[in-house]
């Protein structure tokens, strides 16, 4: 059975609290990503994730005016590397996420997006040798 760490993508976007929306909406779109990591003094504090742009957008702000920290999901919930893919999904779909930040303590490995978690459930395992 699969576990985040074969899916996670350590290739993530951080930014800071006092970034502004539009800063960051270009970052995430250059990078195609979903979601980004948000740090305050090396310690992650939020995750921003594309539900919380839209949140923010269908209130109307000026994005080059919003900052992060109004907008992010504080705290956000978390999962560790040896999680199983399966856990993993349900702990995304109970609580309806589409991004969780993998870590290792306070360290952030990366985040999964559901869509790599499933994906990584279809696959099928290694047939031993």
């Amino acid at each position: 059975m699969g576990t985040l760490a074969d899916v996670v993508t350590p290739n993530f976007i951080t930014v800071a609290p006092e970034d502004t929306l539009g800063e960051v909406a270009e970052r995430m779109t250059s990078q195609n990503t979903g979601a980004v990591v948000v740090k305050d003094f090396g310690r992650m504090i939020g995750i921003l994730t594309e539900r919380d742009m839209l949140r923010a957008m269908a209130a109307r702000v000026h994005t080059s005016e919003a900052r992060v920290r109004q907008w992010m999901t504080a705290d956000p919930m978390t999962a560790t590397a040896d999680m199983t893919l399966d856990d993993a999904a349900q702990v995304m779909l109970d609580n309806g996420f589409r991004h969780l930040p993998v870590v290792d303590g306070s360290n952030v490995l990366g985040v999964v997006s559901l869509r790599r978690v499933m994906g990584g459930r279809r696959r099928p395992a290694p047939e031993a040798a």
